[in-house]
């Protein structure tokens, strides 16, 4: 492992130490336990040796055996106490810090801008929420206070060979050396492996993500087969990772045991040694021996829990290094706004917009653009002309690189963010439904929506019939993405929420472009009553639906060509007209 690379982990720690900080009681709980179980865990081969010396070898006095023997056995049970506390106190603050850091990442992808949704997989941002999280926890729940209690285990048992015996002790630890090489080699392939390991682990989430959400369309076009494939080269790359892992473990736990046998070997040869040369040979030396075998399982016992430690603590900070680098993403849209009033009755101006989702790759180029308060005005134009683009700047989920856009003499970037969004209500092509109610689906969770008023927008809109024919009516659960239901009643429930959030500005995204005949007439008695008294914005395919429209904007390429009502486009001769009879001739 690099210098730089140690410095890092070394900040890894630190910044998440921090998060620690509100709950220093279960931190120092743990830590207190833990020094429990590192002070009695030697303390049981001392007295076992003395046991050996005085009441078996020498004076064989049974009632005090029986009473050193019950004290050894309280040792155990205290010891056992100990480690269910440090256990408890441990697990409790890992859930803490991980529920700590779990919101705050949440709440801050949240806020992102749809640019870092566009480039970043579902999988992978799920993965960074959920299983990162949780190889994060085990960093506190079995790695720092553990790994600190093995360190004073190691340094208690250390001390208490060199003061029973200086030269026995040097001899038996003659192995470490090894140890420490073995472990460093251990150590810098652990962290290689985790990394991998991380990029595949990714790479499956997001596969299996994508796939499931998209199953319609591989069994449509009969992808099993080929995704099969896929998935299965996916896998093995998973596997492979793990492998590494498996590897670097199966080495390294073997040389421990090797090196833990060879300082019992050194042990057995000083004491033949000793009893060559016809040291005192006496109960001591036996108690001594005994000392000496307990505290060399218990010396390499500590180092290879802190190889698990390791590799705990190795697998917490791959995984924490890209949580945080994700805290420290700065694509957030930039709500630097401080008005929470705004009289939406006023016009909204795009004054010289341009706009790239890359530059120099401009999707829109010098709009210029006004919509009259109460009024509807409609976009076409063909496909990636950029009528989509402008409601996205207008609902501020992009930022436009020129220009401006005002609600009267307000700048749009001056309103509270959240104001902005409350004051705009969206219906889109594909509507989103949550696996709900279809009351929590329209409410999203807000209570002061009541029964009565989602009612009363439901028969407003004209879906209260066929909600009534469902199971609980409207407590029925839609299923994931509201998959159960049609296209159409989708786009009806997505009016009821438009409807009962009441909103200043309306904006429908080609709302009417992929259903039924039948439900398209619902739609269009619904969007007739729901454009009353506000101001709209259609973004439509079918110009049958936009020719009552105050305004129509043509746009191609991200220019406004023409602008104008139905008829006062037919007569200019352009693009317009053009779509229509386009269209017209597509009907005959």
């Amino acid at each position: 492992m690099s210098e730089n690379k140690a410095k890092i982990d070394v900040k890894l720690v630190k910044r998440l130490l921090l998060y620690a900080r509100p709950y220093k009681l279960y931190l120092a709980l743990a830590f207190l336990f833990t020094l429990g179980i590192s002070f009695t865990a030697p303390l049981r081969p001392s007295i076992l040796g003395d046991v050996v010396d005085q009441f078996i070898v020498q004076t064989k006095e049974l009632d005090k055996l029986l009473f050193w023997t019950l004290v050894v056995i309280g040792l155990l049970v205290l010891e056992t106490l100990f480690q269910f506390f440090n256990t408890y106190f441990a697990n409790l603050l890992a859930q803490s810090v991980i529920r700590d850091l779990r919101k705050k990442l949440y709440a801050h992808m949240i806020s992102f801008k749809m640019k870092y949704f566009d480039k970043n997989p579902i999988g992978s941002v799920v993965t960074r929420i959920v299983s990162d999280m949780e190889a994060i926890s085990e960093v506190f729940s079995q790695g720092l206070v553990n790994m600190m209690g093995d360190i004073i285990v190691l340094l208690t048992i250390l001390v208490w060979m060199f003061i029973t015996d200086p030269i026995l002790s040097i001899f038996i630890l003659i192995p470490i050396p090894l140890l420490i090489i073995a472990t460093r080699i251990f150590a810098r392939a652990m962290k290689k492996a985790f990394q991998k390991e991380r990029v595949e682990v990714n790479k499956l989430n997001t596969f299996v993500q994508e796939r499931l959400t998209g199953m319609a369309i591989l069994q449509l076009f009969n992808r099993g087969k080929v995704e099969e494939k896929r998935f299965e080269e996916i896998n093995k790359r998973h596997m492979n990772a793990h492998i590494d892992t498996i590897w670097a473990n199966s080495i390294f736990f073997p040389v421990v045991e090797f090196l833990s046998s060879l300082s019992i070997a050194f042990l057995v040869v000083y004491s033949a040694y000793a009893v060559s040369v016809e040291t005192q040979i006496t109960g001591e030396s036996t108690g001594t021996f005994v000392k000496y075998t307990l505290w060399v399982h218990m010396l390499y016992r500590p180092i290879r829990q802190l190889a698990d430690k390791f590799n705990v603590l190795q697998r917490g900070m791959v995984r924490a290094e890209r949580v945080f680098e994700t805290l420290d993403t700065d694509l957030q849209i930039q709500n630097k706004g401080s008005i929470n009033s705004c009289n939406f009755q006023q016009e909204i101006v795009f004054k010289d917009v341009w706009f790239a989702y890359n530059e120099p790759e401009w999707v829109l180029k010098n709009i210029n653009l006004t919509i009259a308060p109460n009024t509807t005005v409609a976009f076409v134009g063909a496909t990636g002309a950029g009528k989509s683009s402008i409601v996205n700047l207008l609902s501020r989920f992009y930022e436009f690189q020129k220009g401006s856009i005002h609600v009267g003499s307000v700048d749009l970037k001056e309103l509270e963010l959240s104001f902005l969004r409350r004051n705009i209500s969206i219906v889109l092509q594909d509507v989103f439904l949550f696996s709900d109610t279809i009351h929590n689906n329209i409410t999203l969770g807000d209570t002061s929506v009541t029964r009565e008023k989602i009612i009363e927008a439901a028969r407003v809109v004209g879906a209260h019939d066929f909600i009534m024919r469902l199971p609980n009516n409207y407590d029925y659960q839609v299923g994931e993405r509201g998959g159960v239901l049609s296209v159409g009643q989708r786009q009806l429930l997505a009016f009821i929420r438009a409807y009962v959030y009441n909103p200043h500005i309306l904006i429908l995204d080609e709302a009417t472009s992929s259903v039924d005949n039948e439900s398209e007439e619902l739609i269009q008695r619904a969007t007739e009553k729901l454009t009353v008294g506000r101001t709209s914005i259609v973004i439509a395919h079918r110009l049958s639906t936009i020719q009552k429209a105050n305004k129509i904007i043509v746009l191609d390429k991200g220019e406004i060509k023409e602008q104008g009502t139905h008829q006062e486009l037919l007569h200019q001769n352009g693009f317009y007209k053009n779509l229509y009879e386009k269209q017209f001739i597509e009907k005959l």
